[in-house]
């Protein structure tokens, strides 16, 4: 794995910080938080589409730019300093998953549009509380018109911003063993339910019930197999574990620049050794976090399993956002503690994205 980034991710990186910079403050992210308020990002959406951000991992004969996981984790790094907000992240691993999973045809006829914007989405092929158990929560059964789909999805996130949510379901063949189609969900689509799941974070998460939905063929993206859908997941869960560790970065930012500004007894709580120490702590724990999470997605995009990468970047990524936003109130004093300080944003998506998909307890059992 190269440690020092090209010069290439490097000028991705500044014109990411810009863009979010310029559309992604932190009162935007406050003003999606505001009950009956304006859930969906549209000018963040705009300057990314204009910028081809969701382009970026896709191929050209879709309209891609040939990126890379690796440019992808970039993205994903500046994102997570600023909080993008998650339907625009959940949009991308719909796209992963698609130009994973789908057949030819279906991958050419749905990535175009999420390209241009024209589609958002969310993924929901793995368990909310593991990802590497991938096992269908959906059933199916052919009809003239396609599958008629039944069952229950727990955890769902923006699903009802989403245009459609990619999940898999078990089809019944007589004597044979199931077999496992991918398949595109219209969350607004007749027979089908959504209940919001309200957390401490106002995330928006959501239990999608089906009951006799019909999917029509075009929205049958095609059979998959375990390792598939494993691949796509640990996907999804190394990519924010990149954004983890940087979230934890710009925690730390903010904190150095308050303890080099805030003074006790005469001085900088800053020159205080014991507040020196604290710093230095939060620091190694996120550069071990960032070394893991670029490593998990490095891996990844070169072909492996990435069970193991992926766990480790877990196990260090989730402590350490955890531990830094932790230390960082304590740093901050009693203002850390208010909410006019913005510190407890990170700290509310270092507590989601600790345990979205298996936290570190889940994760150390993926080492077995």
């Amino acid at each position: 794995m190269k440690l020092v980034a090209t010069e290439e991710e490097r000028d991705l990186a500044a014109a990411m910080r810009d863009l979010f910079a310029t559309h992604c403050p932190t009162t935007l992210v406050r003003a999606l938080r505001e009950p009956g308020g304006e859930r969906f990002p549209q000018k963040l959406w705009e300057a990314l589409v204009r910028a081809e951000v969701l382009a970026l991992p896709f191929a050209a004969d879709v309209g891609g730019s040939d990126g890379t996981l690796d440019d992808l984790a970039v993205v994903y790094a500046e994102a997570g300093r600023a909080l993008c907000p998650s339907v625009v992240l959940n949009t991308i691993h719909l796209g992963l998953a698609i130009d994973a999973l789908a057949a030819p045809d279906r991958r050419a006829a749905r990535l175009p549009s999420l390209i241009r914007g024209d589609l958002r989405g969310t993924v929901a092929v793995a368990s909310p509380y593991d990802a590497t158990d991938v096992r269908p929560r959906l059933r199916a059964e052919r009809t003239a018109d396609g599958l008629r789909v039944t069952g229950r999805l727990d955890y769902v996130g923006d699903a009802d911003l989403a245009d459609a949510v990619l999940t898999t379901a078990a089809v019944e063949t007589y004597g044979e063993p199931d077999e496992v189609l991918a398949l595109l969900v219209d969350p607004a689509a007749p027979g089908v339910q959504l209940t919001p799941l309200p957390t401490s974070a106002d995330d928006r998460w959501h239990e999608i019930v089906l009951d006799g939905v019909l999917v029509a063929d075009d929205a049958v993206l095609g059979a998959v197999g375990e390792e598939e859908l494993r691949r796509v997941a640990l996907t999804v869960r190394a990519l924010q574990c990149v954004d983890m560790a940087a979230g934890a970065e710009t925690v730390i930012a903010r904190t150095v620049a308050h303890t080099c500004s805030r003074e006790q007894f005469g001085r900088p709580i800053g020159s205080f050794q014991a507040a020196q120490h604290l710093v230095a702590d939060m620091h190694i724990a996120t550069q071990a976090a960032r070394l893991a999470a670029r490593s998990a997605v490095f891996w990844l995009g070169r072909g492996r399993p990435g069970v193991r990468e992926t766990a480790i970047a877990v196990l260090k990524a989730a402590t350490a956002y955890r531990r830094v936003t932790a230390d960082a109130h304590q740093l901050h004093g009693g203002m850390g503690y208010v909410l006019e300080t913005d510190l407890h944003l990170w700290s509310e998506r270092a507590r989601r994205l600790g345990v979205e998909g298996g936290g570190v307890d889940v994760a150390a059992g993926w080492l077995a």
